[in-house]
């Protein structure tokens, strides 16, 4: 078990406290106990920390200095964690736990893989049960394909790349070093494209092959289940950093820029070209062909049509939540609010 003073040194903080305390791991304020650490990264739960039994405590300045003027019955003997980010600081130990209960994927290719001639695979990769690799396919060292993905032709994955099992990537795929693609994942299907021909002859969609591909770039994760098309003719982009929750919708051409958060249920349509450091909600949504700027915030359940064009916004389009009956009576109204303008204006013409 690492000491208190080894893990100060190594996530770069100050600490509090005795440092040869030993600790074996995090837990929530409720749960911890005297070998573990948790985290305070609200005020809100200032009274909860210091009543917490844990061992050590992440904490900022201005908290360590609260929960020392207000010791709870059980922080005889805690050390203090002192962060400016608690919250980082507290992922980043939890990675370093984390670890130590990791399942170790050894390197090798299971005998029922499926991997053709042509793929370029180090010796350090795992390929697991079932895998399909497809021609032309070049794998970086130390990427893990775990039970029935499919990797298509040409396709490329960067180092230290993990993909759970039940992952599809479409041919001419690329994925950057150190992501982690999460079970049920489609990168690279056809996007949604179709050319309408309502001829007197008869109706048909005609479909527009879909002849771009997917770039994905490092550090970049994404969740169960989400579907990321590829472009039409151009590629549809990841950018480096960006973490992508469940069940997200990403159509073709799509531009997402470097070290986004998009949560689950987003849908991103065709061609949008989304800025860095953008925070999407839950099932937010955004029409075709926009350009949203840098550091731009979109609340869950929020339509966006219109492009963003002033960085660092915060836009919310969500309408409360009211007993029924009073949504009744509100929809009535908005349903007559043109109506209302038309006679306001014909009142002020008449003054």
């Amino acid at each position: 078990m690492p000491t208190a003073i080894e893990l100060a040194e190594q996530f770069q903080v100050s600490l509090v406290g005795d440092d040869s305390l030993a600790l074996q791991g995090l837990a929530s304020l409720e749960r911890a106990q005297s070998g573990q650490i948790s985290f305070l990264s609200n005020p809100l739960y200032r009274q909860q920390a210091s009543d917490s039994a844990a061992g050590g405590l992440i904490v900022s300045q201005a908290d360590l200095g609260f929960l020392q003027a207000n010791p709870g019955n059980s922080s005889v003997g805690r050390v203090y964690f002192v962060s400016k980010n608690p919250y980082a600081t507290f992922a980043r130990m939890a990675q370093h736990f984390a670890k130590a209960s990791a399942p170790i994927y050894s390197p090798g290719i299971h005998s029922s893989a499926a991997v053709d001639p042509s793929a370029s695979i180090p010796v350090s990769c795992h390929i697991g049960p079932f895998v399909q690799v497809g021609p032309g396919v070049k794998l970086g060292e130390r990427v893990t394909l775990l039970g029935n993905t499919s990797v298509a032709r040409n396709s490329t994955i960067g180092s230290d790349t993990l993909i759970y099992p039940n992952v599809s990537l479409y041919s001419e795929t690329t994925i950057g070093e150190r992501c982690i693609i999460h079970s049920g994942a489609v990168i690279g299907a056809d996007g949604f494209g179709f050319a309408p021909d309502f001829s007197a002859a008869g109706a048909e969609w005609v479909k527009i092959p879909q002849t771009g591909a997917v770039v994905i770039g490092n550090d970049v994760e994404i969740g169960a289940s989400t579907a990321i098309d590829r472009g039409a003719m151009s590629d549809t982009i990841i950018g480096n950093g960006t973490k992508i929750d469940n069940q997200v919708q990403i159509a073709h051409n799509v531009v997402v820029g470097n070290c986004c958060v998009i949560a689950g249920c987003a849908a991103i349509s065709g061609s949008t070209k989304i800025g860095n450091f953008c925070i999407i909600g839950g099932a937010a949504n955004f029409a075709g062909h926009l350009t949203i700027a840098d550091r731009t915030t979109v609340s869950g359940n929020t339509s966006i049509i219109r492009s963003i064009t002033e960085p660092g916004q915060h836009y919310t389009g969500v309408y409360p939540s009211m007993l029924h009956s009073a949504w009744e009576k509100n929809a009535a109204i908005l349903r007559g609010l043109d109506k209302i303008r038309q006679r306001l204006r014909l009142l002020d013409k008449s003054k």
